[in-house]
This record gives C-alpha cells, structure tokens and sequence, in this order.
C-alpha cells in the first residue's frame, strides 16, 4: 500500500470514529488543517465537508474561527501541555449568532511516526449561558423586592406600633390599656425580628447568642410603663440556626420574655431577673427562659390556654420540641428542648 493510500484509509478511518461521537468534534494534523469533522459539527456549525476538510482551522467558515483564545490553545498551550480542558471562547457567527464554547483539546501521538493529530471538541454551551445570566439577573431582582418589601414591612410594624402605644395612654380603662400595651409588645418584637433577620436570606446561618441578645435588647426597650427595675438577661452557648428556625425561636422567646413581666413577679420583689438561656450538645439544643418571680398562681387543676401559651406550644411543635414547665415559689423555669429522637418520631407520626 502506497503513501496515498495509507492517507486516504487513514482519513477513512478518522471519519468513520469522529461520526460516532455526538458533540462538534474535529481531527486536526500537525498544521492544523482538518482531516475529519463529526456530523454534529456541520450540523451545528451550518457548513460541509467541501468548505472544512483539509482547509486549516482558522480559514474555517468567514474566518471566525481565527480567534486570538484559540490561537492560544492551538499553538501554545496545547504543544506545551498535550491537554486542555474547559477553554472557554465567545464568538460570533455569521450564519448561527454568538455562541459561547467551550473547548477540550488531546495530542494523539503514533508510535514509529513522527506526526501528530490533535483532537478539538467543541462543546456548544451557549444556552447553558443564556439561563444562568438569566437565573442571576432573577436572582438580583427577587434580593431587591425582598429589600423593598421588608423596608415597607419594617415601616408598616413602626405605625401600628406608635398607634397602640398612643392608645394605650389615652384610654380610661386599665383592662383595654393593658391589652393594648400587650399588642404593642408583639408589635415590637416582631417589628425586632424583621429588622435583625432582613439581612439573611432564607435558609443562611444565625448565631443564636448575638441573635437572642438584640432581641432581649430590644424587648427591654419597648416595656411599656414598668413599674420595678426588672433586667433581662442572656446566658447562650455556641450555636447557629437556620434563619428560618430563627424566627421561631425568636417568637418563643419573645412570648414567654412578655408573660413574665407580665405575672410573674410579686410587688415584694424588690428586682426581677429574666434570664434567656439557649444551649447546644451535639445534634441536640434547648432553649429556656426562667425568672425569680413568685411561681405561677394558676390552680392545679386549671390549665392554660392563653393566646401565649398556645402559640408557644404550637412553634415548639414546628420546631420538634417538646415544652417543660417548672414553677415553685422562687421562680418559673420554662424549657424548650429538640432532640434527634423526637424529630423522628414526628416525623413517624
């Protein structure tokens, strides 16, 4: 067999495998000229056999292909390396527009032979692009709706805030002003919840310690007309939540924080102390509020079924904590606590 015909058989051979593959795909030989091309490169590409085998890379179609990258690739980095992975390369074509590529590239050495062949595949990402920078640009959109949203939220939770306490002082009676400072504590609370989480997005991590500390901070600020110095205190461990627990969590704490000033201390207590406390083992935590009032005065066979309590009850639920209440006459401890054997069992049932 003569030279010629090893180079037509050779040629044969390089089609009849590059036709087999499903991406663009080119055979090159060590001047860069196309001995094969794979249907999915015309296809994708709109040229023919006739105007790309043995015409080199960069005269390819109207000559965009005679991009600085790719020269790059082709005639530095490849013979350097013999590899490339991922190059990415833009450019635009006359008969298809501008597509985004990228290229993966293998020296092909012969034994005996001093030639080479390199092969070029060409993987056409260009929708793959076009989604992402759209998902971004979604993504952008969404953070500044938030913003705005949680910026009106936060104005909205300020003027009911001012006119329940406005209310609150000028009405007559003692039972509506009451229940009206207690709306304003809600309020309040909630209004420091929002303010303290508008910063996260949904699902990032909370430090519970600094988390538990701006809201007691704030629920001090916003007692309404305390009669007694009462000082409200935070003892928390390392520990970090997902800002979606976060915000029960904080619910919890500002609902029991509430009903101890409000019931548990006697007027012969000279200082009242309200400690939040929130402690982590491993997968397991606990979180509880205690004080040295007078211990709860409710008789043993009346149970509570306050707004409080039931809302209490129903967090620690979603939480999959289970609630623990202990009283005597030297104060109110009240434990919320999540361990992995419960979770399961919630979710069992």
């Amino acid at each position: 067999m003569d030279q010629m015909d090893r180079i037509t058989d050779g040629r044969t051979l390089a089609q009849a495998l590059v036709d087999t593959v499903r991406e663009s795909l080119l055979v090159l030989d060590g001047e860069l000229r196309v001995v094969a091309a794979s249907r999915s490169f015309y296809a994708t590409f709109k040229t023919t056999t006739a105007e790309t085998q043995g015409r080199l890379v960069y005269d390819l179609g109207s000559g965009e292909w005679n991009n600085p990258a790719l020269r790059e690739l082709l005639e530095r980095i490849i013979p350097e390396h013999g590899v490339m992975d991922h190059f990415e390369v833009e450019q635009d074509f006359p008969t298809i527009g501008p597509r985004t590529m990228l290229l993966n590239a293998r020296k092909v050495f012969y034994k005996g032979d001093l030639n080479t062949t390199l092969l070029l595949a060409i993987e056409d990402i260009t929708d793959r692009r076009i989604a992402e920078r759209l998902l971004h640009s979604l993504s952008e959109q969404k953070d500044m709706l938030l913003s705005e949203m949680s910026h009106r939220v936060a104005n909205s939770l300020q003027i009911i805030a001012s006119i329940l306490l406005l209310k609150a002082r000028s009405v007559q009676s003692e039972e509506t002003r009451g229940h009206l400072e207690d709306a304003h504590r809600r309020v309040m609370s909630v209004a420091s919840l929002q303010q303290h989480l508008k910063a996260t997005g949904m699902g990032e991590e909370i430090e519970v310690g600094a988390y538990l500390t701006k809201l007691c901070e704030a629920l001090s600020g916003s007692m309404v007309r305390e009669r007694r110095p009462i000082e409200l205190s935070v003892a928390a461990g390392p520990g970090t939540v997902k800002s979606e627990q976060a915000v029960s969590i904080g619910l919890i704490v500002t609902e029991l924080v509430i009903n101890a000033l409000k019931y548990a201390f006697p007027d012969d207590i000279a200082v009242g102390h309200i400690v939040v406390g929130y402690r982590v083992n491993g997968a397991e935590w606990a979180l509880s509020v205690s004080d040295n009032g007078g211990g709860m005065q409710e008789e043993p066979d009346k149970k509570s079924t306050g707004l409080g309590t039931t809302l209490v009850k129903a967090l620690a639920q979603q939480l999959g904590a289970q609630v623990e209440t202990k009283s005597s006459r030297n104060g109110t401890i009240i434990s919320i606590s999540q361990t992995p054997l419960q979770t399961s069992r919630q979710a069992q049932f």
